[in-house]
């Protein structure tokens, strides 16, 4: 493996880990040589998956929580500390979308556990983390935001826009701690074949009008985004902070034809 691309003796956590594109980015992590923590809010998954990933020789332990519960969230960051000393990589990857439609018809339930677990968890994630990667000489923060955040949707607009706020959380955290070299980076992908996205996927009609709007013609698939969480946290992405960058297939710069 090059350089480039080398984890070896870092320590990574990353939320959402135990599908998806949280799973497929922990894979990436463990095989450039990191160490992981795996959190999401089920013990059994993340315990799962942590045997899972042994059987591949990838070396990580399970530290579930709750991320809607900030209590939890610090507990997480407290755990991490404990264990390992020490953090170089967080990614910030757990999502939630409990509401589909227009706006205005969404609860203040709704409003509170979107806008809580997909931005707070980050907020309070890298506020008891960050110091700590600063003390330690740098680092790099991975959150995980989506192409709803940077155009207007009919029916994921909640969502969106919490995914916006995060692409701005990075812009923010990138000028306040890159002076202490703790780069963060936002990627927003487009449609990927997870069971997240199976509500789109699933749909022969919403799919046939995405692809066709979609200059690769195609959805994509976990690794691809777990490649460029790769780069963002490796020495290859070091002059690399504060954008946010969209793997979408080129879903949001076509012309539909």
């Amino acid at each position: 493996m090059s350089a480039l691309f080398s984890l070896a003796g870092q320590v990574a956590l990353i939320t959402g880990a135990t599908r998806g594109i949280g799973l497929a980015i922990a894979r990436e992590y463990g095989r450039a040589g990191a160490r992981l923590a795996l959190s999401s809010e089920n013990a059994d998954d993340c315990r799962q998956v942590v045997a899972a990933l042994a059987e591949e020789g990838i070396v990580a332990c399970a530290v579930p929580a709750d991320l809607s519960q900030q209590s939890e969230v610090e507990g997480l960051a407290r755990a991490l500390l404990a264990q390992f000393g020490r953090i170089d990589v967080l990614v910030c990857n757990a999502g939630v979308a409990p509401h589909m439609g227009p706006l205005a018809s969404a609860s203040a339930a709704q409003w509170e556990l979107t806008m809580t677990v997909n931005l707070r968890s980050a907020v309070w994630l890298t506020n008891a983390l960050l110091p700590t990667m600063a003390e330690q000489g740098g680092g790099s923060v991975v959150l995980m935001a989506s192409i709803a955040g940077v155009r207007g949707n009919q029916g994921l607009g909640l969502y969106g826009l919490s995914k916006a706020a995060l692409a701005q959380l990075a812009r923010n955290l990138a000028v306040e701690w890159g002076p202490r070299n703790v780069r963060v980076n936002a990627i927003s992908p487009g449609v990927i074949h997870t069971e997240f996205a199976r509500p789109l996927t699933d749909n022969p009609a919403v799919m046939d009008k995405r692809l066709a709007l979609t200059p690769l013609r195609r959805v994509g698939v976990p690794e691809e985004v777990a490649a460029l969480a790769l780069l963002l946290a490796a020495p290859g992405g070091a002059f690399i902070t504060g954008q946010n960058l969209v793997v979408d297939g080129g879903t949001t710069i076509g012309d539909g034809n």
